[in-house]
């Protein structure tokens, strides 16, 4: 490749440099495979700038692994907050120097009319194409953030936000805010919210919960123990559809503790079923909060007994057992509110994302434009994709799985997964020149 040309061939091209990206370059430099990784911003931009001033993993530290690359501060079983997750992935690159693009956006994925692909990318060197005989999609799931289509018809004096664009309390308006969604980011934010004196109302969706810690570890530490984060997809039960589910809500805030929604209601958050619809300053909610409240805290409990078996089954020394038990129960689910009587001035949407793939034009999607694949292999030869939630296994999306995802596509490139290169290094072209002679 040639540092100005705009036109490159190369043996792998490499669309997004965050930690997914770089993991399976650190894969590809080790082999020996020429590459290119392509990144719309920096490798840290997710990190950096989509996430709220006091977010913190919910993961603990030592999750953080990367191909030869791991968390080792002094806290393993703490929570790096945003600006030190920032600084742990942004020191990744310099230890291995990979050949990282930054911003320069991926416009357009084709397959090319001899083979291989054709990558079009626009950025600080102007527009470029690249010729890659393979190339892995590791940008990630969660491109566009899902907003009902009524959204725009709520009342103009109410402020939207969507949960990337939230950073603290202080840059919303004053007055009542309304968050919706439970999941991961929507409780934080909420708890974000409430434990700053503002006045919370949250719309529940389906996320379960998970005990922050059990029996003198961490949830998470035990299920790692137990082979969760490792165990197969297709092993799970209902298969593929497990990757449809939502995470558990917890936080690493303060060192780490339980999200409970129903203490945050005993102290004065307002919550409410899933939001069905909206128009001015009136909304609509479906009879679902205390089905989801009752919901959470059984997976909550389930959880807590198959770390009881675990427990029982390996011998460990443990405390005792416990079981949660409801800190408040509503009277009745509210199915209306109206966001002036209430003096709500902020409305943050927290509902998930969509996947956006619509610059590659490769037909391993379906009918979700999500891609098709097994264990990040697609059904068009020489395309991958890597980073995705449930990708192999629920470590997949997290940074404890990515770095043996980033392996298995490395090793399909290469042929070392099956056994047979399919791609020559340098050196095995060199060797293999040599024998033809």
């Amino acid at each position: 490749m040639t540092q100005h040309s705009t036109h490159h061939r190369v043996r792998v091209a490499v669309v997004g440099g965050g930690q997914a990206g770089l993991s399976v370059s650190w894969h590809l430099k080790d082999a020996g495979i020429e590459h290119v990784v392509l990144e719309a911003a920096t490798a840290t931009h997710e990190w950096a700038d989509t996430r709220w001033d006091n977010f913190t993993l919910v993961t603990p530290n030592w999750h953080c692994r990367l191909p030869g690359y791991a968390y080792d501060g002094d806290d393993p079983d703490g929570f790096m907050t945003r600006d030190e997750v920032v600084d742990w992935l942004g020191g990744y690159a310099a230890t291995f120097d990979p050949p990282l693009v930054e911003h320069t956006r991926v416009t357009r994925l084709t397959e090319g009319d001899g083979g291989g692909f054709v990558v079009t990318s626009d950025g600080v060197r102007g527009p470029e194409t690249w010729e890659a005989e393979h190339v892995v999609l590791a940008t990630g799931g969660y491109h566009v953030p899902i907003v009902p289509p009524w959204a725009p018809a709520l009342d103009p004096a109410v402020t939207q936000f969507e949960s990337a664009d939230y950073k603290n309390p202080e840059q919303l308006a004053d007055g009542a805010v309304l968050v919706v969604g439970s999941g991961q980011s929507g409780a934080q934010i909420a708890e974000d919210l409430h434990l700053a004196g503002r006045s919370v109302h949250l719309a529940l969706g389906d996320a379960p919960r998970v005990a922050r810690t059990y029996r003198g570890r961490d949830s998470m530490t035990w299920l790692a123990d137990m082979g969760l984060y490792d165990t197969p997809v297709a092993q799970y039960p209902g298969g593929a559809t497990a990757r449809e589910k939502t995470n558990h809500y917890v936080t690493g805030r303060d060192g780490g503790r339980d999200i409970d929604l129903r203490q945050f209601a005993a102290e004065g958050m307002r919550l409410y079923g899933m939001l069905e619809a909206g128009r001015g300053t009136d909304l609509s909610f479906l009879p679902t909060m205390t089905e989801a409240l009752d919901r959470a805290d059984a997976v909550y409990n389930s959880i807590c007994r198959d770390i009881d078996r675990h427990i029982a089954e390996s011998g460990v020394e443990a405390p005792p057992a416990s079981q949660y038990e409801p800190t408040w129960v509503p009277d009745a689910d509210p199915l209306t509110l109206d966001l002036a009587a209430e003096g709500i001035t902020t409305v943050i949407w927290a509902i998930g994302y969509r996947p956006d793939y619509r610059f590659a034009q490769v037909g391993v999607f379906d009918g979700t434009g999500r891609p098709m694949h097994t264990r990040g292999v697609t059904s068009v030869p020489g395309l991958y994709v890597l980073g995705l939630p449930w990708l192999h296994t629920w470590g997949s999306g997290r940074f404890l799985g990515i770095a043996r995802d980033a392996e298995h596509v490395a090793g399909c490139i290469t042929g070392s997964a099956h056994g047979r290169p399919a791609l020559s290094t340098a050196r095995g072209a060199a060797d293999d020149a040599r024998a033809a002679g």
